[in-house]
């Protein structure tokens, strides 16, 4: 097997299990269209592509945690660099962008368990950070 085959072929596995974990409740909460959508643009990744969407998802954290333990102010610069690196990676999956859809998901990240759990895994207070981040730039 190719390179380009395993690469393709671990696409298609986070794919599918993205579907098995959330493609229920992601149908259910935007549609068909919009969860098929950003499937195929996952699966047309290049790899350079790939590698950007993974290199911008350890960034974010990173710099989300250091911001929050710097007590940061969300709407300050820092707030401002998050947006960006967050709206360039939501740009790897998502084909419309809104500030209405990014303040949703960014809300999302709050009210959802789930989410809160994964960006304040190691850092408490991460996701409402990265929340008011996205509301005071969004604007």
């Amino acid at each position: 097997m190719s390179n380009k085959e395993k690469f393709e072929g671990m696409k298609r596995g986070l794919v599918e299990n993205n579907e098995r974990k959330y493609g229920a409740e992601v149908r259910d909460r935007w549609g068909n269209a919009a969860a098929e959508d950003a499937n195929r643009k996952m699966l047309k990744l290049s790899k350079a592509q790939f590698d950007r969407f993974q290199s911008l998802e350890r960034e974010i954290g990173s710099a989300l945690e250091a911001a929050v333990q710097a007590a940061a102010d969300p709407a300050g610069e820092e707030g401002r660099h998050m947006y960006e690196l967050h709206r360039e990676w939501l740009g790897f999956t998502w084909n419309f962008y809104t500030p209405e859809a990014h303040c949703g998901l960014a809300e999302m990240y709050v009210a959802d368990e789930r989410f809160t759990a994964y960006y304040d895994g190691n850092v408490a207070g991460c996701a409402a950070w990265l929340r008011d981040a996205i509301v005071a730039h969004t604007k």
